[in-house]
């Protein structure tokens, strides 16, 4: 246990899986009381069992973080249970179909902008709100590899990430006079069920192709991520605002 985070809230969204359940797992690991929010009711159940299974604090609420209504009763959820916020984790995210540009579908792009981008929009709108009257707080977004470079076939995803960047540089200035920090990190390839969904298993050559390609030599773990997440929420990055973390094994720097 953290004695610093110890009690401490924090909300995880897209909780159910992957870098959210495994940062949820290392939060309430820490102490921490946490808000576990996804828009899969059993897989958002399954990580509040895990973590009350280990002796942790845990709650689940469903939402769908393009939906305003949602958001705002997370977060309203989350006061009326503990009095206060602490952390977020902004990390809930959909991949979306790959098409060339020229060709994405309308209403994907639709869906993709309104998870990946307005979805932590109204995350952040609501947590700075509660944070600002506490005056204090620590959110972390998740971005991507691909909020820093292009890649075929993902416009949708890609556009998103990078606007999340934007608005994580631009809540950490106006709010770190307030003492809230807001950061982002960047994950690489990590075995996550969305890359699963994106078929890397399906195809050895892909596979042995997408490891090739990282310099350290091997795809990411989602606890790898976790605790980027915890030690930018946690005292210790006190100093840190406004910084996007590449967690990639390397992947960007070629």
């Amino acid at each position: 246990m953290d004695s610093q985070m110890h009690s401490k809230v924090v909300v995880v969204t897209g909780a159910g899986s992957g870098i959210g359940q495994a940062t949820a797992i290392l939060f309430a690991q820490a102490g921490a009381k946490v808000v576990v929010s996804d828009i899969g009711t059993e897989h958002g159940e399954a990580t509040v069992s895990m973590i009350e299974g280990m002796g942790g604090v845990a709650s689940f609420v469903r939402c769908d973080v393009a939906e305003v209504a949602a958001v705002k009763a997370l977060i309203e959820t989350t006061i009326k249970l503990h009095g206060r916020l602490d952390y977020a984790f902004n990390n809930a995210g959909i991949e979306g179909t790959p098409a060339l540009t020229g060709a994405y579908p309308e209403e994907v792009w639709t869906r993709v902008i309104a998870v990946n981008l307005t979805g932590v929009y109204l995350c952040m709108r609501y947590e700075l709100e509660q944070m600002a009257k506490q005056g204090y707080g620590a959110i972390v977004n998740n971005a991507s590899i691909l909020g820093t470079v292009g890649f075929p076939t993902a416009c949708a995803y890609v556009a998103a990430k990078h606007g999340v960047l934007g608005l994580t540089k631009t809540a950490a200035a106006e709010y770190a006079a307030q003492g809230i920090r807001v950061n982002a990190v960047c994950p690489g390839f990590i075995e996550t069920p969305m890359l699963e969904r994106g078929g890397i298993h399906q195809d050895q050559a892909i596979y042995d192709m997408i490891v090739s390609r990282q310099p350290i030599g091997r795809l990411g773990r989602a606890d790898e991520v976790a605790r980027l997440v915890r030690w930018l929420c946690s005292d210790e990055a006190s100093f840190v605002t406004g910084s996007s973390v590449l967690v990639d094994g390397g992947y960007t720097t070629q």
